[in-house]
């Protein structure tokens, strides 16, 4: 089972804090993944750009520091559109690589997928693998009540538990996921 940290950032600039790690592969693998589609790439291609950029983040955010107020996504989205432009200079000529340079969106232009949809992604990935570590009565009357908005006694009555069992599990789910998603998703 992940422990909820406190900050998964601030473990992450702890050395061998393999748990950490995992659970931010695991967390953020599906975006950078779909950003590397976004540029054009192949599934295969897509998996080697977003292995590049953990091997570069296993590097840097060591010794990074997040600020309150900062855009974590927008860095890690920064690094990645980096690292393909690398990738497009060694596979192309320089002409075909200054064309290709001109269509790849900044990170900070309004056009890229705003951040609503990333916080979406971040916290539908982080509700996939609570899913799996949550009793199934837990995870069932959470996502009942929560995610198709029935009524709490009703959810109760088709689960066989109490209306306070159906309460008390919307809030451990929200504080786990609070948790898993602290410092890393701003404004959840």
């Amino acid at each position: 089972m992940i422990r909820t940290p406190a900050s998964l950032l601030e473990r992450l600039r702890r050395r061998g804090d393999d748990a950490a790690w995992s659970q931010f592969v695991q967390l953020y693998t599906p975006l950078l993944l779909s950003w590397a589609r976004d540029n054009g790439l192949s599934e295969a291609d897509a998996a080697d750009l977003v292995q590049d950029v953990f091997l570069i983040l296993l590097r840097v955010l060591p010794t990074f520091e997040y600020h309150p107020g900062g855009s974590f996504r927008a860095w890690l989205r920064t690094i990645l559109v980096n690292r393909w432009r690398t990738w497009q200079r060694r596979r192309q000529p320089q002409t075909m690589v200054a064309k290709q340079l001109e269509s790849v969106p900044n990170p900070a232009d309004p056009g890229l997928p705003g951040e609503a949809e990333e916080r979406r992604q971040l916290v539908t990935r982080a509700l996939t693998l609570l899913e799996h570590e949550l009793e199934p009565v837990t995870w069932q009357a959470f996502r009942r009540y929560v995610m198709l908005d029935r009524q709490p006694a009703e959810v109760a009555s088709e689960l066989g538990v109490s209306v306070n069992v159906v309460y008390l599990a919307r809030a451990r789910v929200l504080q786990r996921l609070r948790g898993m998603l602290a410092g890393l998703a701003e404004d959840v």
